[in-house]
C-alpha cells in the first residue's frame, strides 16, 4: 500500500540523508511534527500517515509485516533507497520491523517508548469505548465529541490528541480494523538481533520500558542505547528538546 506522507521542500534534498517519521496508534503524520522541524534544516525527512491512519487506504488486515511492508512500498514510490527511522509507540514498533523487511536499507533506527516486546495488557479499552460512542451517536462537532470522551477519558491530553483525528464528524483512522487487529497491534514476535545501531528513549512516566522490556531490547538489539526523560507516553511532546538532543547525539555518533 502507498501511504500518504509529507516531505520537506529543499532544493538539496537529494544530497541529504532521509529521516522517516512513524506515529503512533490513533495517530497521524502530524504527530511528530514537532521532530519534523527539529531535523528538516539536516534530513530529508517524511512524515508518513501508517495505513488505517490519517489519510492513507483503509483495510481490515494490519499486522507488522504489513505495516512496514507500506513504509518500504512507499519510499519506493517516491525513489528513496536507504533510510533512517524513528518511530513512536506503535509507530517505533513498524519501525522495529523494518529490521526484517529493510535489512540493508535501514540505516539507523530510534524507537520513542516502546519495546520488542508483546504486551498483554489492553491499555486503550476506555478510548475504543469513546470513540465507538462518539460514532453511535452521529455527532459532527468536536465540542460534542470532548462532551462524550470525558465520560471515558480523564486526561485532557488524550482527549485533544485524539481530537486531532475528528474531521466533519468522523474518525480518519479506521476505528473498526484497529479495535479488530488491536491484538495483533499490542503483540510482537521477536527479530533476529540487529546489529546497526538503535536508539531507545523512554518516558520515566510510562509503563512501556521496564526491566524486563528492557531484556529484550538487549537481546533483540545488540548495538543498543536506552536513555530516558521525565515525561509519559508522548515524551516527544512533552519534552521536545530533551528528545531532540538525545535524537541528535545519536544521528551524529556521540551516543554509543
Amino acid at each position: 500500500m502507498i501511504l500518504n506522507f509529507q516531505r520537506n521542500e529543499s532544493l538539496t534534498i537529494n544530497t541529504r540523508p532521509t529521516l522517516v517519521l512513524i506515529h503512533g496508534l490513533f495517530g497521524s503524520l502530524s504527530n511528530l511534527g514537532m521532530l519534523a522541524r527539529a531535523f528538516e534544516n539536516e534530513y530529508d525527512v517524511i512524515q508518513i500517515d501508517v495505513r488505517n491512519h490519517g489519510l492513507s487506504g483503509q483495510s481490515e488486515h494490519m499486522d507488522y509485516a504489513q505495516l512496514a511492508q507500506d513504509i518500504v512500498d512507499t519510499l519506493d514510490h517516491i525513489g528513496i533507497q536507504n533510510f533512517s527511522v524513528i518511530g513512536h509507540s506503535m509507530g517505533g514498533k513498524i519501525a522495529m520491523k523494518l529490521t526484517e523487511i529493510a535489512p540493508e536499507r535501514l540505516q539507523k533506527l530510534v524507537v520513542l517508548d516502546m519495546a520488542p516486546f508483546a504486551y498483554q495488557k489492553n491499555n486503550h479499552d476506555e478510548i475504543f469505548k469513546a470513540l465507538f460512542a462518539i460514532e453511535q451517536a452521529q455527532i459532527t462537532t468536536r465540542k460534542e465529541a470532548t462532551e462524550i470522551m470525558k465520560r471515558y477519558i480523564r486526561e485532557d491530553m488524550v482527549i485533544q490528541f485524539l481530537l486531532k483525528s475528528f474531521h466533519k464528524g468522523e474518525w480518519l483512522f479506521n476505528v473498526k480494523a484497529l479495535f479488530d487487529e488491536y491484538s495483533k497491534i499490542i503483540s510482537w514476535e521477536n527479530l533476529l538481533p540487529w546489529e546497526k545501531p538503535t536508539l531507545f528513549i523512554r518516558g520515566e512516566k510510562s509503563p512501556y520500558i521496564g526491566e524486563i522490556q528492557r531484556q529484550a531490547i538487549a537481546t533483540q538489539f545488540k548495538n543498543s542505547a536506552v536513555e530516558m526523560v521525565d515525561a509519559g507516553h508522548w515524551l516527544h511532546a512533552e519534552k521536545t528538546n530533551e528528545v531532540v538532543h538525545f535524537i541528535q547525539d545519536f544521528l551524529n555518533h556521540k551516543i554509543k
